[in-house]
C-alpha cells in the first residue's frame, strides 16, 4: 500500500509539473466577415480570471499557457469563443458578429420569431434587471423599463400592479393578457414566482397583438418559463433577505400642536376655546398691541369618567407601523439531453409588510419537461406551477390619520382606547389590524399545459396544446366583539367564502416553414376553445362564545345564519391564422386573421374579424447604406395595422335578468287574505341581442436600428389607436322604470403616443463593460364619442362642458386663486359666501361678478406628459453593479390628504390635522398659502378644486444593486460552478418631485398603502 501511495504521489507531481510548464502562445483574432484584425477583444484563461491580456490594434495577441488550457475570446459585438491549446502554439481566432439581438428567437404568439423579422411593435424585456427587485408581482418589478408600459402600484405586500399599455383604450376593463407557456390569463401575476421566468416579450401593437383578437386589445404579455438544457445537471439556489422601511409618514398633529390648532380655530371664530368637545384647556389672554396670545395647553389625566383611559401623545402612524420582512427563497434542479429536458424548482417567498399584522406568502413548485419520441419526430411535454398563496390585508391609513393623538391605544386595564364625549368616531386603528389579524384568504392554483408536437413531415408541424388554470379560495372573516371608547360591537360574526374557477385552453395548430433559396416562409393555422367556470359560495354566522381560530367556524355560532352564491360560465371559440415571408431577410411581410366567437354576444354579432398585416424594410441591407458606410449594422423600418376586441363585460350582458324581491313584489294573487304571500320577480336589466364586439384599430411606424458595430441601438415607434364601439353600461331615467339598464356600444376613444429606446454596450480595456438602456414614452388620450345619454355621465356640468375631445377621468371643479390677504382683495371680488380674510379666494370665470356652479371648468390631467427609465450596468472584474431610475413627469394627481391636513373644517371637524396647519394664515403669519384655521367651513373650501391637484412629477431611485462573484479556481474546490454575494435595494429615494406637491409620496398621493424604502442582502449559487 505504501508503494502505490508513493506512486500515485509521483504521478501527481509529474502532472503538476507538466501542467505548469507554459509556453507562450500567439496569434490574431479577425472578423469573420472583413477579415480584418479586432483590437482590444479580451483574452483569459478558464478558470483564472485574473490571468489574460488584450489584442493590439492589429488583433493580435500573446499569452503564457500550459497545453491543458483553454483560452476564453469575449469582445462586444461578437460571440465569445472558447479555444483549447493543446499542442498548438500559434492561434487564428475567427469571431463572429453577435447578431443575437437580431437572430434570437421570440415567442409573439403561437409561434416564434427571429427579432429580425418581427415588423410590429415588441419589447422584449430584461427579465435579469427585473429580478433584481425584492417584489412579489414580478411586473411590478418592470415598472418604468418598458416603453409605453405604464405600471402603478403601491407597497402592499402582494405588489399589486396596475399595468396599461399604451394609455387608457376603453372605459371598460384596460388590463392586457397574459400569456404564459401557451395559456392565457388577466390576473393573477402575483402568484407567478419570477425565478421561473425565463423570457417576457410584450405585444403593444394590433399587428403583434391582434393573432389573440377579442382579448388583445389591451396589448398581451407573452412569459416563458424555464427548461432544462442539454448538457450536466445543474443545480441552483438564489436566497436573499429585505428589510422595508415606512419612509413616507405624513407629519400630524401631536397632542400640544392639536390644542394649538384647536384653540387657533376658536379664535379665529370668535368663541371662547375653552368650550369645547375633547377636553382641552387653554391658559391665554389677549395683547392689546399683538391680539390673542396662548399661554399654555392642558389636558385632563383621564379622559372617561371610569379613569381607564389616561390621555396620552399617540403617534398612529408610528403604532400602525413596523420594520417588514422579506424572505426568499428558490431552488431548482434541472438537465437535458437527447431525448428531453426537465426542470424541477421550489420557490417559497414572504413579505411581512411595514403595516402591522399584514404579510402575503406564496409557495411554488414547477415541472417543465418535454420528451423525444419516435427519433424526435414526436415531442411529448408540459409546464406545470402548483402555487400556494395567503394574505393578510390591511391599510388603515385613513383612520390612522384622523385618530385623535390623546387617545391611548390601550386603557388601563388592557382593553382599547377609543373617542369620547364629543370626539370623532373614527375607529382605533392598532384595534382594526389587530382583530384582522386571522382574516387572511388561502389559494391555491394549478397553472400550466400539457403539450404534443408532431412533425408531419419537412417543414410542417403539428401542435395540440391543453392549458388549464384551477383556482381554489377559501377565506374566513372575523368580526369581532369589541369596546372602544363610545364605539362598541357586542355581536361577533364569521363569515366564510369559498370560490372555485376553472379555466381551459385548447389549441390545435399547424405550423409550416419553407425556406428556399433567398425566400422565407412562416404560416401557421389554427383553433382554440376557451371555457371558464366559476362558482362561489359564502355562508355567515353570528355568536360565537369564544373567539378563537381553531372554535370559529360555522356550526359553533349561537345566532343568525345567512348564506348565498353563484355561478357563471364563458366561452370563447376561435379560427385564426398568421403567415410571415421574408425576402432577401430584406424585405418582411405578415398577414394574420382571427374569427372569435363569444357567448358573452348574442346569435347577432356572436363572431367578430380582427385583420392585422404589417410590412418591414432593412434598409441597412441596401446597396445605397451597406457600400456607403460601415457605421450602420442594421437599420429596419417597419409598418403596421391591425383591429383587435373587447369582449370585458358582464356573462349576462345581453340578457333579461330578474331576480327575487319579496318586498317588493310579493302579492296576494290567490286572494287567501292570510298566511305567507307568493313571490315574485323583478327585471333588473333588459336585453340586448344586438350588443357587438368592442374593437380597436392601431396603426404603427416603428424604426429599428444598431450601430458603431452594435454598441449603440435602439427603436423609435409613432401610433395612433382607435377605439369604436366602447361597451358600456348606460344610466336611465326614472320614467323608464324598472329593468332600464341595459349594456349598449356607443362610445370612441382615440390615443396617439411616440416611444424611444435607446441602448449602448461599452468596453474599456479587458475589465469594465458599460452597458446602458434608457426609454421614453409620450402618449395622449382623448374621447371622441359618447351617447347623448351618458355624456355627462364623465365629468362636466351637463350644460354644454363635458369630456368630449378630453382625456379619460380629466378633473372638473373650480379654480383657486390663492388666498385673500387684505380687506381690499375681500371687497373687489365678487360675491363669494364666506369669503374673508385667509380664504381661498375663487375665480369668477364667466364674469358674472358671482362664484357659483357656473365658474366649474376643466382642471387637471391625470395622464403624465411623458414618462421614462434609465438602467445602468457596470461590470469591473469580479464586481457588477446596477441603477435604475424611473420618472413621470407633467401628470395631475389629487392630493387626497390636503382635505386633513391644510383644513379644520373641510372634510370634518373632530378629526387629527396635518402639522402643516400650525403654518395657516393668520394676521402674524399673512405670507402662509394655507388658508386660515376655521371652526365651520363657511367659504365652502371643500368644493374640489385646484387647490387639491398638485403636480405629481417625480424622479425615482427605483433600484440598486452591488454584486461579487467568485473567482471559478476558488469556488471550483468547494463543487460549486458559481457562486455571487450582493446587496441592494428598491425605492431608495426620491430625487425630484415638484415644488408645488405638497405631499410626500406623488407616486402614492391618496391613502394607498405606503410604498416602503427596501433593503437587500442575497447570493445566487449553482452546483
Amino acid at each position: 500500500m505504501k508503494k502505490i501511495a508513493l506512486l500515485i504521489i509521483l504521478i501527481f507531481v509529474l502532472i503538476i509539473q507538466v501542467k505548469a510548464q507554459e509556453r507562450l502562445i500567439t496569434g490574431k483574432v479577425v472578423d469573420n466577415v472583413t477579415e480584418e484584425g479586432i483590437p482590444g477583444v479580451n483574452i483569459r484563461i478558464q478558470g483564472t480570471p485574473d490571468r489574460g491580456t488584450v489584442t493590439d490594434i492589429d488583433g493580435n495577441f500573446s499569452i503564457n499557457a500550459d497545453e491543458s488550457s483553454i483560452l476564453l475570446f469575449s469582445f462586444i459585438g461578437y460571440i465569445s469563443q472558447k479555444m483549447p491549446i493543446g499542442n498548438q502554439s500559434i492561434l487564428n481566432i475567427i469571431l463572429e458578429e453577435d447578431l443575437i439581438s437580431l437572430e434570437s428567437v421570440v415567442v409573439t404568439g403561437y409561434q416564434t420569431e427571429r427579432k429580425k423579422d418581427i415588423t410590429g411593435a415588441v419589447t422584449v424585456a430584461d427579465v435579469g434587471e427585473m429580478k433584481k427587485q425584492a417584489v412579489a408581482n414580478p411586473m411590478k418589478a418592470l415598472q418604468g423599463r418598458v416603453a409605453g408600459m405604464t405600471i402603478t402600484g403601491n407597497g402592499s405586500p402582494s405588489a399589486p400592479a396596475t399595468v396599461r399599455i399604451r394609455g387608457i383604450g376603453t372605459l371598460n376593463n384596460n388590463d392586457p393578457l397574459y400569456i404564459i407557456d401557451g395559456v392565457p390569463t388577466k390576473a393573477g401575476m402575483h402568484e407567478l414566482n419570477p425565478a421561473d421566468i425565463e423570457s417576457l416579450q410584450v405585444l403593444k401593437d394590433a399587428s403583434a397583438t391582434s393573432i389573440y383578437g377579442s382579448r388583445a386589445a389591451n396589448g398581451v404579455i407573452i412569459i416563458t418559463t424555464k427548461r432544462g438544457t442539454k448538457g450536466v445537471m445543474q443545480v441552483s439556489a438564489n436566497v436573499y433577505s429585505s428589510v422595508s422601511a415606512f419612509t413616507t409618514r405624513r407629519e400630524m398633529l401631536d397632542t400640544q400642536g392639536y390644542g394649538r390648532a384647536l384653540w387657533q380655530a376658536h379664535i379665529n371664530n370668535g368663541t371662547d376655546p375653552n368650550i369645547n368637545s375633547v377636553q382641552y384647556t387653554f391658559d391665554w389672554a389677549v395683547d392689546p398691541e399683538t391680539g390673542p396670545v396662548l399661554n399654555s395647553v392642558s389636558v385632563p389625566e383621564f379622559l372617561d369618567n371610569n379613569r381607564t383611559m389616561r390621555s396620552s401623545n399617540t403617534d398612529w402612524f408610528d403604532e400602525i407601523s413596523r420594520v417588514g420582512l422579506i424572505q426568499n427563497y428558490d431552488f431548482s434542479v434541472s438537465n437535458g439531453n437527447e431525448n428531453g429536458n426537465y426542470l424541477l424548482s421550489v420557490g417559497y417567498f414572504e413579505n411581512q409588510g411595514v403595516i402591522k399584522t399584514t404579510e402575503f406568502n406564496r409557495l411554488s413548485v414547477r415541472l417543465n419537461s418535454d420528451y423525444h419520441l419516435l427519433n424526435g419526430r414526436v415531442t411529448i411535454g408540459q409546464n406545470l406551477s402548483l402555487t400556494k398563496s395567503g394574505e393578510v390585508e390591511g391599510n388603515p391609513m385613513n383612520e390612522a390619520m384622523q385618530a385623535l393623538p390623546i387617545l391611548p391605544v390601550r386603557t388601563e386595564d388592557g382593553g382599547w382606547g377609543g373617542p369620547v364625549g364629543g370626539m370623532n368616531d373614527r375607529q382605533n386603528p392598532v384595534r382594526l389590524l389587530e382583530d384582522n389579524r386571522h382574516n387572511n384568504y388561502d389559494f391555491q392554483r394549478l397553472f400550466g399545459n400539457f403539450f404534443a408536437d408532431v412533425k408531419l413531415f419537412e417543414g410542417l408541424s403539428f401542435r395540440t396544446n391543453y392549458g388549464i388554470d384551477y383556482g381554489n379560495y377559501n377565506s374566513r372573516q372575523y368580526r369581532k366583539r369589541y369596546t372602544s371608547g363610545f364605539l362598541n360591537n357586542p355581536v361577533n360574526r364569521l363569515e366564510s367564502n369559498q370560490s372555485h374557477s376553472v379555466k381551459t385552453t385548447w389549441t390545435n395548430t399547424l405550423n409550416y416553414n419553407l425556406l428556399l433559396k433567398d425566400h422565407r416562409l412562416d404560416v401557421i393555422i389554427g383553433t382554440e376553445l376557451y371555457e371558464d367556470n366559476y362558482t362561489s359560495f359564502w355562508a355567515s354566522r353570528e355568536g360565537f362564545v369564544v373567539e378563537d381560530d381553531e372554535f370559529m367556524h360555522l356550526d359553533a355560532g349561537t345566532g343568525i345564519k345567512d348564506n348565498g352564491g353563484s355561478a357563471a360560465k364563458h366561452v370563447l371559440f376561435s379560427y385564426f391564422a398568421r403567415a410571415n415571408y421574408s425576402l432577401l431577410d430584406k424585405y418582411l411581410l405578415s398577414a394574420t386573421v382571427r374569427y372569435d366567437g363569444s357567448s358573452r354576444f348574442g346569435q347577432n354579432n356572436r363572431f367578430g374579424t380582427f385583420p392585422a398585416f404589417s410590412a418591414g424594410w432593412r434598409i441597412s441591407d441596401e446597396a445605397f447604406i451597406s457600400d456607403n458606410t460601415s457605421v450602420i449594422d442594421d437599420l429596419k423600418l417597419r409598418f403596421g395595422w391591425g383591429m383587435t376586441g373587447n369582449q370585458e363585460i358582464d356573462n349576462n350582458a345581453i340578457y333579461n335578468l330578474y331576480v327575487t324581491d319579496y318586498n317588493g313584489t310579493s302579492y296576494d294573487i290567490n286572494g287567501n287574505k292570510s298566511g305567507v304571500l307568493p313571490s315574485g320577480f323583478k327585471l333588473t336589466q333588459n336585453a340586448n341581442p344586438n350588443l357587438r364586439w368592442e374593437a380597436s384599430t392601431m396603426t404603427n411606424l416603428g424604426l429599428d436600428f444598431e450601430i458603431l458595430n452594435q454598441k449603440l441601438y435602439g427603436s423609435a415607434e409613432v401610433y395612433i389607436r382607435k377605439t369604436d364601439d366602447i361597451l358600456l353600461l348606460p344610466p336611465y331615467i326614472g320614467v323608464l322604470g324598472e329593468g332600464g339598464n341595459q349594456w349598449v356600444n356607443g362610445a370612441s376613444m382615440e390615443n396617439k403616443g411616440f416611444e424611444l429606446t435607446l441602448g449602448s454596450r461599452t468596453r474599456i480595456g479587458n475589465e469594465f463593460v458599460l452597458l446602458l438602456n434608457g426609454n421614453f414614452d409620450l402618449y395622449r388620450n382623448r374621447i371622441t364619442h359618447l351617447p347623448s345619454e351618458v355624456v355627462n355621465a364623465y365629468g362636466g356640468d351637463g350644460r354644454g362642458q363635458n369630456i368630449l375631445g378630453r382625456p379619460i377621468n380629466s378633473f372638473f371643479g373650480y379654480v383657486a386663486d390663492g388666498l385673500f390677504r387684505s380687506q381690499d382683495e375681500v371687497e373687489a371680488h365678487g360675491i363669494q359666501p364666506g369669503k374673508g380674510l385667509g380664504r381661498i379666494r375663487y375665480q369668477d370665470l364667466n364674469g358674472d361678478g358671482v362664484i357659483d356652479d357656473y365658474d366649474r371648468t376643466w382642471i387637471g390631467n391625470p395622464h403624465p406628459d411623458f414618462s421614462i427609465g434609465l438602467n445602468a450596468s457596470l461590470e469591473y472584474r469580479n464586481f457588477d453593479f446596477s441603477i435604475f431610475f424611473q420618472g413621470v413627469f407633467g401628470v395631475d394627481v389629487i392630493n387626497d390628504f390636503k382635505y386633513n391636513t391644510d383644513f379644520w373644517s373641510a372634510s370634518e371637524t373632530g378629526s387629527n390635522k396635518g402639522a402643516r396647519l400650525l403654518n395657516s394664515w393668520s394676521l402674524s403669519n399673512q405670507t402662509s398659502d394655507i388658508p386660515a384655521i376655521s371652526l365651520v367651513d363657511n367659504n365652502w373650501e371643500s368644493r374640489f378644486s385646484t387647490y387639491f391637484i398638485e403636480n405629481g412629477s417625480y424622479l425615482k431611485l427605483r433600484n440598486f444593486q452591488m454584486g461579487y462573484t467568485f473567482n471559478e479556481s476558488m469556488i471550483n474546490r468547494m463543487g460549486l460552478q458559481s457562486l455571487r454575494f450582493y446587496i441592494g435595494g428598491d425605492h431608495l429615494g426620491i430625487l425630484f418631485k415638484s415644488k408645488s406637491f405638497t405631499g410626500i409620496d406623488p407616486e402614492n398621493p391618496g391613502f394607498g398603502y405606503p410604498n416602503p424604502a427596501v433593503g437587500t442582502a442575497g447570493v445566487n449559487v449553482r452546483f
